[in-house]
C-alpha cells in the first residue's frame, strides 16, 4: 500500500531527530486546520436549518432531532474517519491527491487511459518506476483487459474524471457563497428588522474582498487560516458542551444508530428528503484528499481525528441539545444556542472562518484547473506563481474573476442559503461517490488486493453516498440543477477541447514529414542557413511536423541551429530535473538539428523565464557527452562500457550509432548536404556562436483548425463553433509559454480534421 508521507513532506522531514519529526509533524497538522479543513468546519452553521427547511418538522418528543444528530454523527464517521482517513489517503499518486491523481495511478499501471499519449520512450520515470512488481489477481487483470479491448469504457472513465472536475469547480462557486451568506445571516439574530437586502449587500462585499485579496496569493495571508480556524473549532466545541449540560444531557444517547432506525420509521420519506440537508456536514471532505501535495498523510489524520472530529461532534450535539428545548429556533439555532456574552466574539470568528473556508476551494480550484490545462483537457490561461517556497500556490486571474461574478450571480439570484444548500449538498456528495468508483478500481488493479475487498468498499461506502445523491436529486428542482449546470457546461467544455486538441495532434502525426523527405528536396528548394538558434515548438516527438515542411517549401531558409522542442505532460505529478530533458539528434551532424521532448507533471507549471537558458545548456551537454562517447568509440570501447562512463542512460543509444556508424554499418543513409562535418567540440562552439550572432528565434505553429466537410453536423458544431471559439478567445501558445514577441514566427495552416 501507498507510503505513510507523501513524497514532497518526506523530503522536507527526511533527516530530522525522532523528536524534530514530532514537531514537524504537529506544526504540519496545525497548518493544515487552515487550508484543508475550512470548508468542513464551518459546516455546523447551516446544516440543522437545511435539514428542517423543509417539510421535516419538530414534535412534542425529541426522536427528530436525535435521529438527525445520530445520522450526522454516524455519516462523519464513516465517510470522513473511515473512508478518507483510513483508506483514500492510502491512495496518494507519490504524494499527491484528488480526481486526477487516483486517474493518473491508473493510467501508469494500465491502460484505462485516453489522455497520455506520450511515447513510451518519454515517459519512464524512474522515481515511478521503481516499486516491487506483485502479482494481479485474476479479477484485476479482468478488469485491465475489459478496459483496454473496449475504447467506450475508457471514454466513460474520462468523461467521469471530467464530471468530479466539474463538480469541484462549481464547489468553488457555491462554498464562498453558502459559508460568507451563511455567516452574514447571523447579523439578523440581533437585528430582526433588518432587510434581506442588506444581507445580501454584505455578503456581496466580502466575497468581492476576498477574490480582490487572491492575486496577493494565499501564503500572504497564509499565517492567519490555521490561528483563527483553531480558534473556531475550540469556540463552537465549547459552545456545544456548554449547551449539552445546561438544556439535554440526553443527546448523548443519540450516539447510538438506533436512533436513525426509529427516524426513518417514524419520518419515512420526509426524513429520506431531509437527507439533502444533513449531507451538508461532508462539505469540503474530499479537501482531505484533494490538498494531500501540501502536507504529510499523518499530520492530516492526526488533526482530523485529534481536533476536528472531536470538536465538529461536540458542535452537532450541543446545537441538537439547544434545539431539544428551543423549537421554534429551528431557523437560526446555531446563532441562538451561543450565549448571549459570547455573541459577537464568536459572529466575528464565524465570519473570519467562513472566508478562511471559502480560500480553501477557491486555492482548490486553481490547482485542479492548472492540472486540467497541464493535461490539455482545459484551455489555455494565465499562471501566476504566489510564493518562491512553495511551488504549488498559484493564481490564475481568468478563472478569479469568472468565480467571483458566478459567486455574485448566485447570491443575487437565490438569496436563500436554502435553495444554495441543496445545490451545494449535491456537489460536494458527487465528488465523493466518483472518489469510491476510482477506489474500486485502485484497490484491485493497482493494489492488486481480492475484489471481494473492493466491492465491499463500494458497498459500504457508495450506498450511503447514493443514499444522499438520491436525497439531493430528488431537491433538482429547488436548486439542485445549479451544480448539474456548472458540471455539464464545464464537463463539455472540457471534453470539446481536449477532443479538439487530440485531433489537431492526430493531423500532426499524420501528415509529419521524414528527414529523408525533406533533405531530397533540399538542392530543388535551395535551402540556405541563417546564423543564430531556432527553437521550433512542436507537437509530434517524432518525424517533422508538417508546420516546418509547408515554412520550407514557401520559405526555403532556416537557422544555423535548429531545436525542434516538444513539451510532454506526463500522467505523474512531478518530473525530477535530471530526468526533464531528453535531447538527440535528427539527420546527420553537419545538420545541427536537434530534438528536444521536454516532460512535466500535471502538478507543475512551466518556468517560461529560464526555460530558454535550461534548453540551450541541454544541448551543449549532451554534445558535450556525444564528443566524450566519440572518443571512447574510436578507442574501441563498448557501448555498454561508454554509458557506464558517461552515466547518462540516453548516451547507450548515442554510443551504438557512434559504434554503427565507426564500422559503417549506420541503418540510415542521408543525403549530401554539402554541409561541412563538425566535430562534437567544434559544434559546441558554434552552437554558442550562433546564439551571440544571431539570438535565439522562435518558430510555432498558428493551425487553423476546421471539421472537413464529410463531417458529421455533432463534430463540426463541437470542431468549429465551440473548439474554435475557445481557441480564439483563450490565451494565445507564445503567450502562455512566454515567448517574446519580437523573437517569434507563427505559421499558418489550415488542419482539415
Amino acid at each position: 500500500m501507498a507510503r505513510q508521507m507523501d513524497t514532497e513532506s518526506a523530503s522536507v522531514l527526511r533527516g530530522f531527530r525522532p523528536q524534530n519529526l514530532y514537531k514537524t509533524t504537529l506544526c504540519l497538522a496545525y497548518q493544515s486546520l487552515g487550508i484543508v479543513y475550512g470548508d468542513l468546519s464551518i459546516s455546523p452553521i447551516y446544516v440543522y436549518k437545511s435539514t428542517f427547511s423543509g417539510d421535516l418538522h419538530l414534535y412534542e418528543d425529541d426522536h427528530e432531532i436525535l435521529g438527525v444528530l445520530s445520522i450526522v454523527f454516524w455519516t462523519l464517521t464513516l465517510i470522513p474517519l473511515c473512508k478518507y482517513i483510513i483508506f483514500v489517503l492510502g491512495a496518494d499518486d507519490n504524494g499527491e491527491g484528488g480526481t486526477f491523481a487516483l486517474y493518473s495511478s491508473l493510467c501508469r499501471h494500465s491502460r484505462m487511459g485516453l489522455l497520455n499519449t506520450v511515447h513510451p520512450a518519454h515517459e519512464r520515470i524512474s522515481s515511478y518506476c521503481s516499486e516491487i512488481p506483485t502479482k494481479d489477481t485474476r479479477m484485476g487483470l479482468l478488469i485491465k483487459e475489459f478496459f483496454e479491448k473496449h475504447k467506450s469504457s475508457r471514454i466513460v472513465l474520462l468523461l467521469v474524471v471530467f464530471l468530479g472536475t466539474g463538480m469541484i469547480i462549481g464547489d468553488g462557486i457555491l462554498t464562498p457563497t453558502m459559508s460568507v451568506l451563511s455567516a452574514v445571516y447571523g447579523i439578523r439574530i440581533k437585528a430582526p428588522d433588518l432587510h434581506e437586502n442588506y444581507t445580501v449587500f454584505i455578503a456581496c462585499i466580502i466575497l468581492v474582498g476576498l477574490f480582490a485579496l487572491q492575486h496577493y496569493g494565499t501564503h500572504k495571508v497564509g499565517f492567519l487560516f490555521a490561528p483563527i480556524m483553531l480558534i473556531w473549532l475550540l469556540c463552537i466545541s465549547g459552545v456545544g458542551m456548554y449547551n449539552i449540560f445546561r438544556w439535554n444531557p440526553r443527546v448523548i444517547g443519540a450516539l447510538s444508530p438506533y436512533y436513525i432506525y426509529y427516524f426513518f420509521r417514524k419520518t419515512g420519506r420526509i426524513g429520506w428528503s431531509s437527507l439533502g440537508g444533513v449531507v451538508l456536514c461532508l462539505t469540503g471532505t474530499e479537501a482531505m484528499f484533494a490538498d494531500l501535495g501540501h502536507f504529510s498523510k499523518l499530520s492530516i489524520r492526526i488533526a482530523f481525528t485529534g481536533l476536528v472530529y472531536p470538536c465538529l461532534v461536540l458542535a452537532y450535539m450541543g446545537e441538537a441539545a439547544y434545539i431539544s428545548k428551543n423549537k421554534m429556533d429551528i431557523s437560526s439555532s446555531f446563532y441562538k444556542a451561543i450565549p448571549e456574552v459570547m455573541f459577537w466574539p464568536v459572529f466575528i470568528i464565524a465570519t473570519l472562518a467562513s472566508v478562511v473556508g471559502s480560500q480553501a476551494i477557491i486555492s482548490a480550484t486553481f490547482s485542479i484547473v492548472s492540472q486540467c490545462r497541464a493535461l490539455r483537457c482545459f484551455p489555455r490561461v494565465k499562471i501566476k506563481h504566489t510564493s518562491n517556497q512553495i511551488h504549488g500556490q498559484i493564481y490564475i486571474p481568468e478563472v478569479n474573476w469568472m468565480l467571483m461574478m458566478s459567486c455574485l450571480a448566485v447570491v443575487i439570484g437565490f438569496r436563500d442559503t436554502r435553495m444554495i444548500g441543496n445545490a451545494y449538498g449535491l456537489a460536494g456528495v458527487t465528488v465523493m461517490f466518483i472518489t469510491t468508483c476510482l477506489m474500486f478500481l485502485i484497490i484491485s488493479t493497482v493494489w492488486k488486493k481480492n475484489v471481494l475487498l473492493a466491492v465491499l468498499f463500494f458497498v459500504v461506502f457508495g450506498s450511503l453516498e447514493l443514499l444522499y445523491i438520491s436525497a439531493c436529486l430528488g431537491k433538482v428542482h429547488h436548486g439542485g440543477w445549479l451544480p448539474l449546470l456548472f458540471a455539464l457546461v464545464i464537463m463539455s467544455l472540457m471534453s470539446i477541447w481536449n477532443y479538439g486538441t487530440m485531433k489537431k495532434d492526430a493531423f500532426e502525426l499524420e501528415n509529419k514529414v521524414s528527414m529523408d523527405r525533406l533533405l531530397s528536396l533540399g538542392p530543388s528548394l535551395g535551402i540556405a542557413r541563417v546564423p543564430g538558434i531556432c527553437l521550433l515548438y512542436s507537437n509530434v516527438a517524432f518525424g517533422l511536423p508538417p508546420m516546418f515542411a509547408h515554412f520550407v517549401t514557401n520559405f526555403p531558409a532556416f537557422h544555423h541551429t535548429l531545436i525542434f522542442v516538444t513539451l510532454k505532460s506526463l500522467m505523474v505529478p512531478k518530473v525530477p530535473d535530471v530526468e526533464r530533458f531528453h535531447v538527440n539528434r535528427i539527420g546527420p551532424p553537419e545538420l545541427s538539428i536537434f530534438r528536444c521532448v521536454v516532460r512535466y507533471g500535471y502538478k507543475e507549471v512551466r518556468d517560461c523565464y529560464n526555460f530558454e537558458t535550461q534548453l540551450i545548456e541541454k544541448v551543449a551537454e549532451f554534445l558535450k557527452q556525444e564528443s566524450t562517447i566519440e572518443d571512447m568509440t574510436v578507442r574501441g570501447q563498448s557501448p555498454n562500457h561508454i554509458s557506464a562512463a558517461v552515466g547518462n542512460e540516453v548516451c547507450r543509444d548515442i554510443a551504438e550509432q557512434r559504434r554503427k556508424e565507426v564500422s559503417g554499418g549506420s541503418g540510415e543513409q542521408w543525403s549530401n548536404t554539402g554541409f561541412q562535418s563538425l566535430g562534437s567540440h567544434q559544434e559546441m562552439k558554434k552552437l554558442m556562436e550562433a546564439r551571440e550572432a544571431g539570438g535565439v528565434a522562435y518558430m510555432m505553429g498558428n493551425p487553423y483548425v476546421v471539421a472537413s466537410g464529410v463531417s458529421p453536423f455533432l463534430k463540426k458544431f463541437a470542431i468549429n463553433i465551440v473548439y474554435g471559439f475557445l481557441r480564439r478567445n483563450c490565451r494565445r501558445p507564445a503567450i502562455a509559454l512566454g515567448v517574446p514577441h519580437t523573437s517569434l514566427l507563427e505559421v499558418g495552416m489550415l488542419y482539415q480534421v
